[in-house]
């Protein structure tokens, strides 16, 4: 037939072409399925393990092991009025020189930047060509470009200055045996540079005794405890508050963090510790800690009620699955626990002796 080719048809078997043997058929063999394993979940611990518990206030300590459960973490419960710690659960973890400690830095960062003048509560930042975010959607929502914005404004030197001044880079604790202190960076992250340490922390490793005692001074509204672990009882006898240093802050400086606080608890990262009952204010933290390889989760907070004012501090440490929503479920836990049990129906507190405001000889 003119105008037409007839190229030949070659067929290429990719498996060994052996025809079956008479009278059999040929098996077809289905593909294999790659499944990919799922990533098993950490093992359970028990975080009370070597713990003593002799002086803690036991309803606030059942409550806070019940709802840490078998996580890897620490909880720390303080009296934000005169800096008792009523327990701490997993005591050789929060004793340690401390952890990065993620967004709750944001605290920091906003307390500078409030106090240094370099933005107001409500003005708007603009931190990309269609958005602009006042301090308390950015606190509830824990936005990093936002902090980062004020980070770049402030400057290492100031954001160094009030880190120290809320007592970041020292103990916490008055004489706590086996206290160790947190670190404070020397300098700007090389990578990243102030957005990384006003965002994330990085650069500064923080304890949970000193996040309790930065969160006791924002509830208490101004003024740094030594924290006290007093041992052989709760009635108060032999205990007296100690005052570190009051804070030079903004006038307001405290009240306008603690409306994003709220608002983080109400509607924004750390919903999961939202208790009806009780008004609860946090700042969660999430990220990786590569010094230990673990991933991060924080949630730092305090109560509002009339009686028996608390600071609850979660810290978790574990796989992909820990982050600050996480720890926020643990202290909302552990509020409502206590909720439930009338904890904050009465005000039965002792009544609170001289507060010594120098430093004891001997501390250091």
């Amino acid at each position: 037939m003119k105008g037409y080719f007839f190229a030949p048809v070659i067929l290429v078997c990719l498996l060994p072409c052996v025809p079956p043997a008479a009278g059999q058929t040929k098996k077809v063999v289905p593909a294999r399925k790659t499944v990919r394993s799922r990533p098993k979940p950490p093992l359970p611990v028990d975080p009370t393990e070597g713990d003593n518990v002799d002086g803690d206030d036991l309803t606030i300590r059942r409550a806070a092991v019940a709802a840490l459960g078998g996580m890897n973490g620490s909880v720390v419960v303080v009296d934000p009025s005169d800096g008792r710690i009523l327990t701490i659960v997993n005591q050789k973890l929060a004793l340690k020189s401390g952890f990065i400690p993620c967004s709750t830095i944001k605290l920091v960062t906003s307390l500078a930047a409030l106090s240094d003048h370099v933005v107001e509560r409500e003005s708007p930042v603009r931190i990309s060509r269609y958005l602009s975010l006042d301090m308390d959607t950015a606190i509830a929502h824990s936005n990093n470009d936002y902090f980062g914005v004020l980070g770049q404004r402030l400057g290492f030197d100031r954001v160094l200055y009030y880190a120290k001044m809320l007592g970041l880079g020292e103990r916490a604790g008055l004489d706590i045996p086996g206290e160790e202190p947190g670190s404070v960076p020397d300098g700007p992250p090389k990578a990243g540079g102030m957005v990384l340490q006003t965002a994330y922390g990085e650069g500064f490793l923080v304890t949970p005794l000193e996040l309790a005692a930065l969160l006791s001074a924002i509830a208490n509204g101004g003024t740094l405890y030594y924290l006290q672990y007093p041992r052989g009882g709760t009635d108060g006898t032999g205990f007296t508050p100690q005052v570190k240093r009051p804070l030079e802050l903004a006038p307001n400086g405290i009240s306008d963090i603690r409306v994003g606080m709220r608002g983080a608890v109400d509607y924004g990262t750390g919903k999961a510790a939202n208790d009806p009952l009780e008004p609860i204010l946090g700042k969660t933290g999430t990220c990786t800690d590569f010094r230990v390889s673990s991933h991060m989760g924080w949630f730092g907070s305090f109560n509002e009620v009339s009686a028996h004012q608390l600071v609850v501090v979660v810290m978790l440490m574990g796989t992909h699955t820990v982050n600050g929503g996480v720890a926020a479920s643990v202290a909302g836990a552990i509020y409502r626990n206590l909720s439930e049990q009338r904890y904050f129906a009465a005000d039965t507190h002792p009544s609170m002796p001289q507060i010594i405001t120098t430093r004891p000889s001997g501390d250091r």
